[in-house]
């Protein structure tokens, strides 16, 4: 078996090295930050400076893709997760009664939880797991290299350095992240540059968390939790122990997104949008101030080009091969498949040119399909942003198979077939039972326009000035 050495202790890194370690391997996990998530998960959440991890504080799911890794290969976690209070909801049960089970529905169930609960799962199963080593407080400062040992293989990652020295692996792992620094160390290496593909989203994100209101376990389950106009969206993302975040997206170029910081003007803006007045009712506690992110990009970096791998002995999983935006949701499914793969294959010769073109060529069919995906979605609602404009034609199409969904059973299990990655849309909204059902919806709606939910630009500016 292999001997894995893993580059940063994220979600991504702690999973490949716990997976790793459950088949047969031995691992080390390098991690910056000096200390492990614990179980107190209000304290760590939101009284944990983590400037290398800006997305901690903002909100995650674990769609079904990401649920059925943890339930298949690490049930513990996956208990440990409800344990510490995650909270599982199944898409159809939208509706006042849930339809006649169909098969592969139970691949269709949310995990929520903010991302503490899911690390502090990770860092407990990872202390009781003797196959794993991680060494906090001890980043990655270098690569040891050797010429590849097949042909073609270039240069072979044999290892790697830290402050305190020297650590030989089999196999290492990038899991570092966009700004884990690891292709300026393939540069200074001698190794080809990466091929990356990048993706400007134009949008900002503004969100802040809130707890419900004692002796209230669930928030309402209607109206739907995400909402777009024109303009401007809204979301909400209910998580562990009645803590819920609500967002607010706009594209970055609109003039009233500094406001946003406000947290008066953040509420009044969020209750214009029907999910926000919903879940903002009498009661709920504000647990923080507004988050503000921006600059998202979605950003995929592959190390392997028309020449053939760029560098052997070194993958990338997580941020390090794809970085979505968090708009549909995917990023945590996307980094455990990358972790679970990783670990069923490195005792195939993972120094050799052959396994870094095979595991390329995995990402490339599983993990870049809906990184593609990702983008359209990401640059349609950027368009409507920046342009203010509801479309017909092919956008109302779309925004009505979304609506439809909402009434519709079975084509919301098809939009949650999808949305839970276990479908890729172009088969599963081609389905001619799905377009016959659409085309009738809209039929009855002759006048229906997509995107028109929540407060107009007039009322929004008022908002907006405070």
């Amino acid at each position: 078996m292999a001997h894995v050495l893993v580059i940063g202790g994220g979600v991504a890194g702690a999973a490949t090295a716990l997976l790793a370690a459950r088949h047969g391997h031995t691992a080390e996990v390098f991690e910056r930050d000096t200390r492990a998530p614990g179980t107190a998960l209000d304290r760590d959440f939101f009284g944990w400076r983590r400037p290398t991890v800006p997305q901690a504080a903002q909100p995650h799911v674990l769609l079904g893709a990401a649920r059925n890794v943890l339930r298949g290969d690490l049930p513990d976690v996956h208990a440990e997760m409800l344990r510490l209070g995650a909270r599982e909801r199944h898409e159809l049960d939208w509706f006042d009664v849930r339809p006649p089970a169909w098969p592969g529905d139970d691949d269709l169930v949310m995990l929520q939880a903010r991302r503490i609960v899911l690390e502090s799962a990770l860092a407990t199963a990872l202390r009781a797991e003797p196959g794993v080593v991680v060494r906090y407080g001890e980043p990655v400062n270098g690569l040891i290299t050797a010429p590849g040992a097949s042909e073609g293989a270039g240069i072979q990652v044999t290892g790697v350095t830290t402050e305190t020295g020297g650590y030989p692996g089999d196999l290492v792992v990038d899991a570092g992240g966009r700004r884990g620094g690891t292709e300026r160390r393939l540069a200074e290496a001698g190794c080809r540059p990466p091929v990356v593909e990048r993706h400007r989203t134009g949008l900002a994100y503004f969100c802040r968390w809130y707890r419900l209101p004692d002796g209230v376990d669930e928030g309402p389950r209607r109206p739907w939790a995400v909402t777009g106009g024109p303009f401007a969206g809204c979301a909400v993302f209910p998580a562990d122990n009645r803590v819920f975040a609500v967002t607010l997206f706009v594209h970055t170029t609109d003039t009233t997104r500094s406001a946003l910081r406000d947290p008066d003007v953040f509420e009044a803006a969020a209750r214009a949008f029907p999910p926000g007045a919903a879940w903002l009712g009498p009661g709920v506690e504000p647990l923080s101030g507004v988050l503000a992110t921006a600059s998202l990009d979605n950003r995929w970096s592959a190390l392997v080009d028309e020449a053939g791998p760029v560098v052997t002995g070194l993958v990338p999983v997580g941020d390090s091969i794809t970085h979505t935006n968090p708009t549909l949701g995917q990023g945590t499914s996307l980094a455990l498949w990358a972790a679970r793969r990783v670990a069923r294959t490195a005792h195939r010769d993972p120094g050799s040119a052959r396994y870094a073109a095979e595991h390329h060529a995995w990402a490339e069919r599983t993990l870049k399909p809906w990184f593609d995906f990702q983008v359209v979605a990401d640059t349609a609602i950027g368009e409507r942003f920046a342009t203010r404009a509801v479309r017909g034609g092919t956008a109302r199409e779309v925004s009505a198979l979304f609506d439809c969904a909402l009434e519709d059973p079975v084509v919301m299990r098809a939009r949650a077939r999808v949305r839970h990655l276990v479908e890729p849309p172009e088969r599963a909204y081609a389905d001619p039972e799905i377009r016959a059902r659409v085309t009738r919806w809209l039929a009855d709606r002759p006048h229906y326009a997509p995107n028109v939910a929540g407060p107009d630009r007039e009322e929004w500016e008022k908002l907006t000035a405070g």
